[in-house]
């Protein structure tokens, strides 16, 4: 439908570009909390994520009659003929993600926000624009995750018969003038012969089934065109597919923690024979006259205890672990770790913590300013490996660690830099930088964290 045109003068003569124009059911949805996921995930695991992502969310649209405009990231933009059509898609879409949220570990699941909004829009090429769009985003940013709201346009266009609604509100929306009322789809089970609000009974909270009891999904085949039917088994193939390859990252890196485990156990062994000889000593006379039935338990226990003595608490092992996992396996170790770590009260031992995680990675020039704000909590052990760290291998690691204990005035590590600044390291005068204009030199980076100390 051509409603105006766009005109323009060229050169003095005059051409009109028509405007075509459509009214569109628009539909905006993303995920819960993606940005922060995507900071605490490697490259791989997002590109895993949005993948799974899509095959969940891509067949859906198409099975209502959507047209998927764009995509970016985690967010789709995707438009109906039919406004009945796109808000149950978006029950489907809740709903399939329920069935998926079952089957994965909690920190794999996908919650999505959808928001809806119909109205006439300017169509250029493959792309929209106009005040519904910018409504519709609008909307999105009050939606929460796991529902689909909707605007009152919306409200008034679709068949109530079929899709329940209530009303969450009247809004004030940047940009827009006026509030908008904001409907949503009530959470299941409910009447659905009863189209008016009133006649809904919801029961929120309820996981024994879908939140919308699968009233849009069941349809799936239904709503898709002839020769295009779309089974829900077919639905998971794409994202059992990444689940699976999530589970054998995590079979990986079970397997990876068995083996450091084993290994430490290995190293304990040495230890644990003479301990176990004073152990049984000390055991009850009654325990020692079966030595030879014990034995094998005594000596797994005692070689646990001095692992413990000498490897540290549990959540040095794990690091430990990390650092000696294979570099492919790293990341994903480390995840665990993490969380664990993060459990810790104290703020000076936790960054500590977090910095010798950090360099079991492989960054250690990255470790260097996590243990500056450990020692700035009070941490004795970050001002310990901060000071271990002028006499790193890299001469850019020790360069940064002299700079580091200058900004932090660590007095305790003067010693250390007169050795460095007295002898360097072995790779002082390597080239670095773009294009290798840069020369590093520990020495002289020692040297002016002592004029510091001097200046102070």
């Amino acid at each position: 439908m051509v409603r105006s045109c766009d005109c323009t003068i060229d050169g003095g003569a005059y051409t009109a570009r028509a405007l075509k124009t459509a009214n569109l059911a628009i539909v905006f949805t993303d995920i819960k909390g993606f940005t922060e996921r995507t900071s605490r995930q490697t490259l791989e695991e997002n590109q895993r994520l949005l993948q799974v992502h899509e095959a969940l969310l891509a067949p859906l649209f198409k099975a209502f009659g959507g047209r998927i405009v764009k995509s970016i990231g985690d967010a789709y933009l995707v438009t109906f003929e039919s406004p009945t059509q796109a808000v149950l898609s978006g029950i489907a879409i809740q709903d399939r993600l329920w069935h998926h949220n079952r089957t994965v570990e909690v920190s794999e699941q996908i919650h999505v926000r959808v928001a809806i909004n119909v109205g006439e829009v300017r169509l250029d090429g493959n792309d929209i624009f106009g005040e519904p769009v910018n409504i519709a985003a609008r909307v999105e940013g009050i939606a929460e995750a796991g529902e689909v709201y909707f605007t009152e346009a919306v409200y008034l266009a679709m068949n109530k018969a079929e899709v329940p609604s209530k009303e969450v509100g009247a809004y004030e929306l940047k940009g827009i003038p006026g509030k908008i009322r904001v409907f949503h789809v009530p959470r299941a089970p409910y009447r659905v012969e009863a189209p008016a609000p009133s006649a809904i009974a919801e029961t929120p909270g309820s996981e024994s089934m879908p939140p919308f009891g699968n009233l849009a999904l069941s349809r799936v085949s239904e709503a898709s065109s002839p020769g295009a039917q779309v089974d829900l088994s077919v639905l998971g193939q794409r994202a059992a597919a990444g689940a699976a390859v999530i589970s054998q990252r995590a079979a990986a890196g079970a397997t990876v923690l068995g083996q450091q485990a084993a290994e430490l156990g290995r190293q304990a062994r040495t230890v644990g024979g003479s301990l176990f000889s004073r152990g049984m000593a000390t055991l009850p006379p009654q325990v020692q006259k079966h030595r030879a039935l014990v034995g094998v338990g005594a000596a797994v226990v005692l070689a646990g205890v001095a692992m413990l003595a000498f490897s540290g608490d549990e959540t040095v092992r794990a690091i430990k672990a990390v650092e000696r996992a294979p570099e492919e396996e790293r990341t994903a170790l480390a995840k665990d770790v993490r969380t664990l770590i993060m459990k810790e009260e104290d703020s000076g031992r936790r960054n500590f913590l977090l910095g010798r995680l950090t360099e079991a990675t492989g960054k250690p020039d990255d470790a260097l300013k996590v243990y500056a704000t450990a020692v700035k909590a009070g941490s004795r052990a970050a001002e310990d490996r901060l000071i271990e760290m002028l006499s790193h291998a890299r001469c850019d690691v020790r360069s940064d660690a002299a700079s580091t204990v200058g900004r932090l005035q660590l007095k305790r590590a003067v010693s250390a830099l007169e050795d460095l600044k007295s002898d360097g390291g072995p790779d002082d005068g390597v080239r670095t930088g773009l294009f290798g204009i840069s020369k590093c030199d520990s020495k002289v980076a020692a040297e002016s964290a002592l004029k510091g100390f001097k200046e102070r």
